[in-house]
């Protein structure tokens, strides 16, 4: 069952929240491909999980799925905010570094993703406020060797 038929069902039972275990890095990628597939621009996706649980692999599927190049799709550890141009410019930013007190806000992503852009936010938990009213929540979790589970809520109804 796709991500795409998961949203359908969810957003008849908001209550379900969608999950998908995957088995390699490969098949997260694939995942956040098919996700990123039916964006049209001004999508934001909140990316949550432990250090290794997969955040920087789903962003590369993402890149794939808005036609940006995956292989340039790096945890910007040091650099904060990337941008990678495709179908729709893929903006990425990685919040690992941040103390999580409202220093966020210096680097404007309230501002992104725009009508023709598409904002993902690696350690969202580490954001001020959530200033986007429907954005996609995504909880990666390693659950043991390759194994990752997925949560997906949320979304642009």
């Amino acid at each position: 069952m796709s991500w795409r038929s998961f949203r359908r069902r969810s957003a008849r039972r908001r209550a379900t929240v969608p999950e998908r275990v995957t088995r390699s890095e490969a098949e997260t990628e694939a995942v956040a491909a098919e996700l990123a597939g039916g964006f049209r621009g001004g999508e934001v996706v909140l990316l949550t999980g432990e250090l290794g649980s997969g955040k920087t692999a789903f962003v590369r599927g993402l890149a794939r799925g808005l036609g940006a190049d995956p292989e340039e799709v790096a945890s910007p550890t040091f650099v904060l905010l990337t941008a990678y141009p495709g179908r729709l410019t893929l903006h990425h930013a990685d919040l690992y570094r941040l103390r999580g007190d409202g220093d966020d806000r210096e680097l404007g992503l309230e501002e992104l993703p725009g009508p023709s852009g598409v904002l993902a936010i690696e350690w969202a938990e580490r954001l001020s406020q959530v200033p986007w009213p429907r954005s996609f929540h995504v909880t990666l979790e390693h659950v043991e060797g390759d194994l990752r589970r997925l949560a997906l809520s949320g979304g642009a109804s």
